[in-house]
């Protein structure tokens, strides 16, 4: 009996030319359907594949013409759990599995306990090309898709976890999930995770997961900007759990608290911390020069502070808070109805100095904005003709601007950030985010898919468009900082 330990080369085999022999056949016979339905307006397609599949599922389940045995054992068990196969759908379907069955018909598996709960489902896969999996079966399943190079369930696999991020679950799978794609190299799948955290990253800090963010993981976080949570103090506030619950060395937890944003905190806040908070206390020697730095940052104007200190760095930029004094919410009903506007304020910047300012904000919302180029012109051969315009090549566009100018806008600029809320597997998320400077005309691909059109448009909620409008002032030096 032969012990799998890993992928073995593939030769040509006998049960590969029937194989092959048995797919040839298929699409000939598909070919020559298509044939005879082409030359008569009569023909009709006589499909029983449901029944085919129903008849391989009772060959498996009951062993008929059996010839070949797979002894499945487990180091949770004593016991091996055996399956009556057949070697030409095995074959079909895995070259691992041809590879091991050649010259032998009975072998033994060795697969770990989550693999091996299963393994009865991945064999049904390989006889009726279809299977059912819940969240916490995704890992297992991809492994054994991948252990036995089964390409197109590996493939599935990894789509559903793609599609299924916001799934609830009880203890969190996004987390796992990441991880699992770092391990594996499967870099789509690990991207699609951690911009799934970074725009929900307030959901994951209060959830059981965050406890298993790895070093890695949350170092990658902090360093973002795209990160969308309602202040940074429920960042920090999330970070020291984290550091209290894991005790990592003291350079991981010097480069952990250096990497959260102090100059966004607000000083009375910043006071709190320093003589309430353990880890700070423990730590402070590592982040002195940053509090320190944060207090003049909130004391002085900016243009001042510019004069000193480098301000065009990720320290002094704004993540995506959520927090009033930095955007609104905006619900536009029936969004492809007609142009919609709205207005709120923010305060100026999030230096002390300039947090009792406050800037006025005017939106607009067009569904059927043209471009330019599509714009209705005169033309010269026909007197007053206006070229057609049909409504459906106008495209969504979003403009906000400041409803006034002030000196106080000198040295500060205004990203905005536009997040989209969809309702997934019962859950409201942000799965898309635009940032532009000036307006959406910046940003081509601005609800380019939205099919605002229709009701079962995955941007809509209940008809609805569900947008959290951001603006993130930016500071910049004026004046050559002083070495």
């Amino acid at each position: 009996m032969a012990r799998l330990t890993g992928a073995q080369p593939v030769a040509t085999r006998r049960w590969g030319c029937a194989a092959s022999a048995f797919l040839l056949l298929l699409l000939t016979v598909q070919a020559a359907q298509k044939a005879d339905l082409s030359g008569d307006t009569t023909a009709a397609t006589i499909n029983h594949s449901l029944t085919l599949l129903q008849r391989l599922q009772e060959l498996l389940q009951n062993g008929n013409g059996s010839d070949s045995v797979l002894r499945v054992r487990s180091a949770a068990s004593d016991e091996a759990k055996v399956f009556h196969t057949h070697q030409l759908l095995l074959s079909l379907q895995s070259e691992v599995f041809e590879s091991l069955l050649h010259n032998q018909s009975v072998i033994t598996l060795h697969e770990p306990p989550e693999t091996a709960a299963l393994f009865e489902k991945f064999i049904r896969y390989l006889y009726c090309g279809g299977v059912s999996i819940l969240l916490h079966q995704a890992i297992p399943m991809h492994q054994l898709a991948s252990k036995y190079r089964v390409w197109g369930l590996q493939r599935g696999v990894a789509d559903y976890m793609k599609t299924h991020l916001a799934s609830e679950s009880s203890q969190g799978h996004v987390v796992a999930w990441y991880h699992y794609a770092v391990r594996i190299g499967d870099t789509g799948l690990q991207e699609s995770c951690l911009q799934f955290l970074a725009w929900n990253l307030s959901a994951i800090l209060g959830s059981a997961e965050w406890g298993s963010v790895s070093v890695e993981l949350l170092l990658l976080l902090l360093e973002r900007s795209d990160l969308v949570l309602h202040s940074e103090l429920e960042l920090y506030t999330a970070v020291e759990g984290w550091l209290s619950r894991r005790q990592p060395e003291g350079p991981v937890a010097k480069r952990v608290l250096r990497a959260i944003r102090y100059p966004m905190i607000a000083p009375s806040q910043l006071f709190q911390l320093q003589t309430q908070s353990p880890v700070l206390a423990r730590h402070y020697g590592a982040v002195q020069d940053l509090l320190f730095q944060a207090f003049q940052f909130h004391a002085a104007s900016p243009l001042h502070f510019a004069k000193y200190f480098d301000v065009n760095c990720s320290m002094f930029l704004p993540r995506n808070y959520l927090a009033p004094s930095w955007g609104s919410q905006w619900v536009i009903n029936n969004p492809a109805r007609d142009d919609r506007s709205t207005s709120f304020q923010t305060q100026l910047g999030p230096s002390s100095h300039d947090a009792g300012k406050r800037v006025t904000w005017n939106v607009l919302f067009s569904p059927r904005w043209l471009p330019v180029s599509l714009r209705p012109v005169y033309s010269d051969s026909v007197s007053g003709a206006v070229q057609p315009v049909r409504i459906e090549d106008g495209r969504p566009r979003l403009v906000i601007t400041p409803a006034m100018s002030s000196p106080d806008f000198a040295g500060v600029s205004f990203q905005k950030t536009v997040l989209v809320g969809v309702r997934q597997q019962g859950r409201v998320v942000v799965k898309h985010a635009y940032s532009f400077h000036q307006s959406s005309d910046e940003v081509a691909d601005f609800l380019a898919h939205a099919d605002l059109q229709k009701r079962t448009s995955e941007y809509l909620i209940d008809n609805s468009l569900h947008l959290h409008i951001i603006i993130k002032p930016v500071y910049h030096s004026l004046i050559k900082v002083k070495k």
